[in-house]
């Protein structure tokens, strides 16, 4: 037998061939348990649930600060590659705390610009309501009613206003009673929230320190203890959802600091209010994909329905008309091109996002469904190739 015989497939269990009996065994034993585990798996789906929770609850510092770090690491970057210090082990330090002021700062600040304008918006809002009963209490015992069409019915109808307003009084006052309760029942999962962020903060923070290393530490581990291929394939895969999410992190930056930028000036050639804080809302809340400006529209409609309806009414049109230009012009230019996925799957992702892990889901969905676009995509253009070369050789031997 000579070595173009040798070189056949025979032998190879991806031909079907495995190379002899304990090869076999390997293969039957594998693939029953895995039926056997996916079987139980199904039939206990609310157990499995339970324990996913469970390791979710106790690993979330962790990945929350396995987040921050992807985040942070966008600025930080640039930061750290534009300083010039003369203590070289002074910039990465000193990257990460202006990294960190970066992003916290525009949370906190938008934060402190807009809950006490929420906050006055709902107290003024409950006074016209009041006022409004007042009024309208007045108007039935002056009002004639026989003057308007059908004013008979009118007449009949028989709405005691003072009562009204005391029942929505006691039912404010009784919702406040029980918002405390919720508030002081709520101190011990804040507490707990609080120090999981802090803890996930912290650990970002040592990430990015020593991500050099953590790199070097990671792929020495899959290198000794996975197979070769697999270990390939694991990297290939978490190198893909990196830049998947760095694109991803940069393009939605950019393009809610070029939304909130054209919302604030726009808001002020139409002379509405609130014009920086509602264009620093909405540049914040275009964060999230798809949704995230329609929620700014929506808080941002609502404060200024307090000063004058109809300027509501033209923020409410302007931003409609804004948002059709950012999702047909700067969108596709500035994030869609970077993260290479259709908008019909940009929209799917963040609906499952959301339904999954709410806000976070939402930020993360895109960058997941991105990357699985493109190793999805990367797969099918593989398996392309083996299917023509296998028929291109199936045509040579008959």
């Amino acid at each position: 037998m000579n070595k173009k015989e040798n070189d056949t497939p025979t032998g190879n269990p991806l031909y079907g061939l495995p190379l002899n009996s304990k090869e076999i065994a390997k293969w039957i034993i594998g693939v029953v348990t895995a039926c056997i585990l996916i079987y139980l798996a199904i039939r206990h789906i609310d157990i499995v649930a339970v324990g996913i929770t469970w390791i979710v609850n106790i690993l979330s510092p962790i990945l929350l600060g396995i987040i921050l770090a992807l985040v942070l690491n966008v600025p930080m970057q640039p930061i750290e590659n534009h300083l010039r210090l003369k203590k070289e082990k002074a910039r990465r330090p000193l990257a990460i705390i202006l990294s960190l002021l970066l992003i916290l700062g525009i949370f906190v600040g938008v934060a402190f610009l807009v809950i006490p304008e929420i906050t006055n918006t709902v107290r003024l809002t409950a006074q016209i309501v009041m006022s409004g009963i007042d009024q309208a209490a007045s108007l039935e015992q002056t009002l004639d009613f026989s003057s308007f069409p059908f004013g008979e019915y009118l007449e009949q109808i028989d709405i005691d206003w003072i009562q009204l307003k005391n029942n929505l009084e006691k039912w404010t006052l009784s919702q406040k009673d029980v918002l405390l309760k919720q508030a002081a029942g709520a101190v011990t999962s804040i507490a707990g929230a609080f120090i999981n962020f802090f803890v996930g903060i912290v650990f970002s923070i040592y990430t990015l320190a020593n991500k050099e290393k953590l790199k070097t530490q990671t792929l020495r581990f899959i290198h000794a203890w996975l197979p070769q291929q697999f270990g390939a394939s694991l990297i290939h895969v978490v190198s893909i959802c990196n830049q998947s999410f760095r694109n991803f992190i940069a393009g939605q930056a950019t393009e809610a600091v070029i939304l909130g930028t054209l919302c604030t000036i726009g808001m002020l050639i139409l002379r509405l209010p609130y014009a920086p804080m509602i264009g620093a809302l909405v540049g914040v809340t275009a964060l999230i994909p798809v949704v995230g400006a329609f929620i700014g529209t929506i808080i941002g409609a609502f404060l200024i329905l307090t000063v004058s309806p109809f300027k509501a009414l033209v923020f409410v049109t302007f931003l409609m008309i804004l948002q059709q230009f950012e999702g047909n012009v700067i969108y596709p230019k500035v994030v869609g091109s970077k993260i290479n996925l259709p908008a019909m799957w940009v929209l799917a992702a963040v609906t499952i996002g959301g339904n999954l892990a709410g806000p976070f889901g939402m930020l993360l969905g895109v960058p997941a469904a991105s990357a699985a676009y493109e190793l999805l995509k990367e797969a099918t253009i593989k398996r392309e190739l083996k299917m023509d070369e296998s028929q291109k050789n199936n045509g040579e031997k008959i």
